[in-house]
């Protein structure tokens, strides 16, 4: 089998989960179930980042120890994935022994090859995120931008990283390498952010002013910048498992795409001698109202409320079908409820119904096999393999709004086919040609909604797992087998019925 590694970058244990973490946990998932259907060994990583300036402040106001906060904030991420159906392979914490055996190890490193280097830092320091500033990154009034919080002016000595003498590489790296980032447009925004001389990169704090981090193995008065740790946790979670590393994709938030991921992180690599990894897929925000979520705005969502009242599969599907890789989308609770309605409930929902329904009342349960395929049932398998031959290919290109909208558009003509054969009509005669069409319509009604059930697995496990099992379906063959057109459920006994996703209860009226 071949291997697969994917992850999505590390949540910084600073605060509970909200959308953000969620979609780009479930982004991830997808791709990973998706490979791992293909035939692909799949390793899944994702996790927390747990040191730095911000979580010190954070445990002091609230009178504990950084690892004591650390634990109850890191336990909520890891508590979300399973709630959200999320296939991790592995969960790291950059306060792990094995990521600091890592991170000490390049440091010290890059350190005895003179990559890094002690020199005196004056400019401005912004503790919101944890960065160096330059004069450049102010506003045209003078001021600093809302993102970096409060900014003071420090001098320090400190370490610092070469990175200036690479850029000349990075540059040629990624001008051959096309492909790197997705959507190509990042890759572009990152050149353009090159156009301009790097800065060394300051990878160190002094104790006296940050002491929860990573000691610098050669200055124990230093901890590691929490950029430079987080950013090894890539490679520090299977650094003991051979044929992992390099990484396929790295899942990431545009907002941590330049320079960390995109700049910094390459760069370390390449000094430290580790393969690069195959590639970055840079996803948007969620919007509100046309403005991002944000913990500054207040208008985070949490997102297990929906979950707890809709279930994950619906949550999944609405974020995967809204959302075009690499764009911003708008969220708003009526948005998820349209799109609730009309696919799952009205269309994939009534599909599973009227299988159920009819299979138990025309032909006592039991799926039965086709014996006369008509026009109407070559043009819906005409349509399935048309779906298919798109599905797949968008699916891989992580198109995949775009691929459940095909999919959903199949579903749909599914529901076509039965208004036009009327089933329930063809029950009533007592033509014996009636009575082959009806078999024949039940029979393409279970395998066409077998079909589309197969294509969804990657983004609504539990929930096709249900319907598989309702038609009385069993795996059998490779995922591409399953999703050949056939007769696989012919004799198979289903259920009697079953609710997969409840219409929503009407808002209650307003008290006069």
């Amino acid at each position: 089998m071949k291997s697969f590694y994917i992850t999505t970058a590390i949540d910084y244990a600073n605060g509970s989960p909200h959308l953000g973490h969620a979609y780009e946990k479930i982004l991830t998932d997808v791709i990973a179930r998706y490979r791992r259907l293909k035939g692909d060994q799949v390793y899944f990583l994702t996790g927390t980042d747990e040191h730095g300036q911000k979580v010190q402040q954070s445990a002091r106001q609230r009178g504990i120890a950084p690892q004591e906060f650390v634990d109850a904030v890191s336990q909520e991420f890891r508590d979300l994935l399973p709630k959200l159906e999320i296939s991790n392979s592995d969960f790291i914490r950059t306060t792990e022994e094995r990521h600091k055996r890592v991170v000490t190890s390049v440091l010290q490193q890059l350190y005895d090859r003179g990559d890094i280097y002690r020199a005196e830092y004056r400019g401005f320091y912004s503790t919101r995120q944890e960065q160096f500033l330059q004069e450049k990154d102010r506003l045209p009034d003078g001021t600093w931008p809302e993102i970096f919080g409060e900014v003071t002016e420090i001098v320090e000595p400190n370490y610092f990283f070469k990175l200036r003498d690479h850029q000349a590489w990075l540059i040629e790296f990624l001008t051959q390498n096309e492909g790197f980032i997705f959507p190509k447009y990042r890759q572009k925004q990152v050149l353009e952010f090159l156009r301009e001389p790097l800065n060394d990169l300051c990878i160190s704090r002094p104790r006296e002013r940050l002491e929860w981090g990573i000691p610098l193995p050669f200055d124990a008065g230093y901890v590691t910048y929490v950029w430079f740790d987080a950013l090894l946790n890539y490679y520090s979670a299977v650094a003991d498992r051979p044929g992992i590393w390099p990484a396929d994709w790295h899942v990431i938030g545009k907002d941590i795409l330049v320079p960390p991921h995109a700049v910094y992180w390459p760069i370390i690599l390449k000094v430290a001698g580790l393969p690069l990894p195959k590639g970055l897929l840079v996803h948007g925000w969620w919007m509100q109202s046309g403005a991002k979520m944000s913990k500054s705005t207040g208008n985070v969502l949490n997102p297990l409320d929906l979950v707890t009242e809709f279930g994950a599969d619906a949550f999944r599907y609405f974020l995967i079908r809204e959302m075009n890789v690499g764009q911003d989308s708008d969220f708003s609770r009526q948005l998820f409820l349209t799109r609730y309605t009309s696919d799952l409930a009205n269309d994939l929902g009534n599909l599973v119904n009227r299988t159920l329904n009819m299979t138990n009342r025309f032909a006592g349960g039991v799926v039965p096999a086709p014996e006369a395929a008509g026009e109407p049932e070559q043009e819906l398998r005409a349509l399935w393999d048309k779906t298919l031959g798109e599905y797949l290919p968008l699916c891989e290109g992580f198109q995949f709004h775009t691929a459940l909208d095909r999919l959903f558009a199949f579903i749909r003509t599914i529901n076509a086919y039965i208004e036009k054969l009327a089933p329930w009509k063809l029950g009533k005669s007592a033509d014996p040609a009636d009575a082959i069409k009806l078999r024949t319509a039940l029979a393409t009604m279970a395998e066409s909604l077998r079909l589309a059930t197969v294509a969804l697995r990657p983004v609504m496990p539990a929930a096709t797992d249900k319907i598989m099992a309702v038609l009385g379906a069993t795996a059998s063959g490779t995922w591409e087998e399953e999703l050949a057109w056939g007769h696989r459920l012919t004799g198979a006994k289903v259920a009697e019925a079953m609710v997969l996703f409840p219409r929503p209860a009407p808002p209650a009226p307003a008290k006069a």
